[in-house]
């Protein structure tokens, strides 16, 4: 077939994003391992009225039609925030970003490239990273490695060759993303565990869940931390106050205080470690419908999600303490404490940390030192416009 029968539609309003995220549900239904989300909280995603980070970008969605067929879709953002940032930490000025890639074989996939960056372009961007859909705070990356599992919340699930058709549009290796595999029945190396009972005997050093409620009080703890933890990685964006709320609303249900905490040294905040238990699990049989029966079976694995997976999906230490000896024992004082309620309260076998960057070395050396294991890898690749 000739490229002039691929038409690239921009869609906008509730039918468009509907037909968008439908299609895109279309494809992940392919996978061997995908597991369905609720189709509700994909759409809030693409809703400029309700995704707060809209409050600070702009997006514009895109299908391909063969034959009046979608045959595959794909999102072109500006992000104001991630354009203030220095350059030599991934976004900067001109900087867009494609997401939400999904194509039916190579030449839908460069036609809906071309349509992204030709609209990057006319909205002055240089350069473009991707796939991310939509923020780096929500699915970065293209999964290249671990399509052989499940993947666990909030982590997308996509077809390797999605990436030759990438690369061989003139995209680039920009960063790549790891997650680690945890057997969290084991107890730690002894190394590790001298090292967090070390830190317990330290004055200094306090250590608590998280309080439901007080959360407000104790998500804006976390953000504050994160912001000043993160803020010199690559591809940090500030995350706002609009979304913390956003989020903490939509994670409230899953969160449970045993499994996140907030460090203090010298009675202040200095890092935290948020851990979710693995809603795939449930999603997975209630094959991601609540109606008319799945809400019963949600509520009940909510009370008491026993033998869930755990995902660390998020952990910061203040910059002033980097690279300090305290920093990595708060690390595996929370991280050891997780691990011994996850086991202990809901019977949990298995966790994953990540995403973490390959090149974060301190990270790396956490995860190394624990004994967990690589299980799935992502990429996100670059192209000049």
């Amino acid at each position: 077939m000739s490229q002039t029968e691929i038409v690239i539609d921009p869609v906008s309003g509730k039918k468009g994003r509907t037909e968008f995220v439908d299609l895109g549900r279309a494809f992940a239904a392919r996978e061997p391992h995908y597991v369905p989300q609720i189709r509700a909280e994909q759409l809030e995603l693409v809703d400029p009225a309700k995704n707060p980070f809209f409050g600070h970008a702009k997006a514009q969605l895109f299908i391909a039609r063969r034959d009046g067929k979608a045959v595959g879709r794909i999102s072109a953002q500006v992000d104001e925030l991630a354009l203030q940032m220095p350059a030599e930490q991934g976004f900067g000025p001109g900087v867009g970003m494609f997401g939400y890639f999904d194509a039916e074989d190579a030449q839908v996939a460069k036609a809906l490239l071309n349509a992204a960056e030709d609209w990057l372009r006319a909205e002055g961007m240089a350069r473009v990273l991707g796939p991310i859909s939509m923020s780096i705070w929500e699915e970065p990356g293209l999964l290249v490695k671990g399509q052989d599992h499940p993947p666990m919340i909030m982590m997308g699930h996509h077809p390797a060759h999605y990436r030759d058709w990438i690369v061989d549009d003139g995209y680039g290796l920009a960063k790549r993303l790891l997650t680690y595999d945890l057997d969290v029945s084991q107890e730690f190396p002894p190394l590790i565990q001298r090292i967090v009972k070390s830190g317990k005997g330290n004055d200094r050093i306090t250590v608590r869940h998280v309080d439901k409620s007080r959360w407000d009080e104790d998500a804006a703890i976390v953000l504050n931390i994160l912001n000043d933890a993160w803020s010199h990685n690559w591809g940090f964006v500030p995350f706002t106050p609009e979304e913390v709320a956003y989020a903490g609303k939509k994670l409230k249900p899953i969160i449970k205080e045993p499994l996140n905490m907030i460090a203090e040294l010298d009675g202040k905040p200095v890092a935290f470690m948020l851990t979710f238990p693995d809603i795939n699990d449930v999603l997975k049989r209630i094959d991601g419908k609540l109606f008319p029966f799945g809400w019963f079976h949600m509520l009940r694995w909510l009370n008491n999600p026993k033998g869930a997976g755990m995902r660390v999906p998020l952990m910061g230490v203040l910059s002033e303490l980097h690279n300090s000896r305290v920093a990595s024992q708060l690390a595996f004082m929370m991280i050891s404490e997780i691990r011994e309620e996850a086991s202990r309260l809901y019977g949990s076998k298995r966790g994953e940390i990540g995403w973490i960057l390959d090149d974060n070395q301190g990270m790396v050396a956490i995860a190394d030192a624990i004994e967990s294991k690589v299980n799935r890898e992502y990429e996100i690749y670059e192209k000049t416009l």
